[in-house]
């Protein structure tokens, strides 16, 4: 956008907002067909409190994505450029974050998850 290419972003953006709609959708699904299965880190003390932290936070704010995104294309397709722009300052950071917690709480749990202590 700061180089003035316009539809070159309302096009990479729709498809950035697909292919999200699509993971969401099958996120969902296999939720669904594993009847909402959890898995639970393994680990006890800070390193818990610190992973649920991280947890909570992106549950929330994954939860308020989708709204931010579907007002963000509102705006941008009524031509609602103020409105647009300032709410992207705002739910940029926010995906990014709930972004890059989601592969972190994945690694975590299916890739760094230690043993079952017993």
């Amino acid at each position: 956008m700061k180089r003035g290419r316009t539809q070159l972003h309302k096009r990479v953006m729709l498809s950035a907002f697909g292919v999200s709609s699509v993971f969401l959708a099958s996120y969902v699904a296999h939720k669904v067909s594993r009847s909402f299965q959890s898995t639970t880190l393994n680990v006890t003390g800070a390193a818990k409190t610190a992973y649920l932290v991280m947890l909570v936070s992106h549950f929330l704010l994954a939860a308020l994505v989708p709204f931010l995104a579907l007002a963000l294309i509102r705006f941008g397709l009524r031509g609602e450029l103020a409105r647009h722009k300032r709410l992207a300052r705002i739910a940029w950071p926010i995906w990014l974050y709930v972004s890059i917690t989601g592969v972190a709480i994945y690694a975590l749990l299916y890739h760094l998850n230690p043993p079952l202590a017993r």
